[in-house]
């Protein structure tokens, strides 16, 4: 897999995956579970890859691959 995600966004995930992560805490009832959509994110931004991105054509990695 090729990186796709590069380091200002990746920032930007994992405080992102944090915060709403963090909700699991707050909320009450099944609604806290929902926060667990916060681990998305958090995994995007820990292998630096996104099918999203992969799927739309972006790519914010200046690191550039030979093939």
């Amino acid at each position: 897999m090729r990186k796709n995600v590069g380091g200002s966004e990746r920032f930007l995930r994992f405080i992102l995956g944090i915060a709403i992560c963090g909700l699991f805490f707050v909320l009450e009832g099944n609604l806290r579970w929902v926060a667990m959509i916060g681990l998305w994110p958090l995994g995007t931004s820990a292998i630096s890859w996104c099918l999203l991105n992969k799927m739309i054509g972006r790519n914010s990695c200046k690191i550039q691959y030979s093939k």
